[in-house]
């Protein structure tokens, strides 16, 4: 049995489709959905959100926003949101490699440390494995 799942962004509907289960990290941790699952509605962390179908899954890189699962499926609002394969991997490399030297000039810069969680979700949403450097 499957369930609905819509992922939102505020420009487009990236992903509409049936799936066996939804996973995603909120502010609390990371939670799987599977159909039926009880009412829940939970704050979107930085991270990926795995959308795993029969026939494979759909990843996607997810900067913020909402999930909701209830009665109807699963639905993903995000403020940013990119599907793996329209990742700019050389983009997402220099923002990677540009927090990582703000980082090693200060290690308090906020700014930097949301860049270097972003692009590192980016790389690894797009099967790249950027791996952070320890600061």
């Amino acid at each position: 049995m499957a369930m609905r799942v819509e992922l939102v962004s505020p420009e487009r509907v990236l992903f509409q489709g049936d799936a066996d289960m939804v996973v995603a990290r909120t502010a609390n941790g990371e939670i799987a959905f599977l159909p039926g699952h009880v009412p829940f509605l939970g704050a979107l962390g930085v991270a990926k959100v795995r959308i795993i179908q029969g026939e494979g899954e759909v990843v996607a890189a997810v900067h913020g926003g909402f999930v909701e699962a209830g009665p109807g499926g699963v639905t993903v609002l995000s403020d940013v949101a990119e599907l793996a394969d329209q990742v700019d991997v050389v983009r997402a490399r220099t923002a990677l490699e540009a927090a990582e030297d703000r980082l090693r000039t200060d290690a308090e810069d906020a700014d930097a440390r949301a860049a270097l969680q972003r692009a590192t979700v980016r790389l690894e949403a797009a099967g790249q494995g950027a791996a952070p450097a320890a600061h």
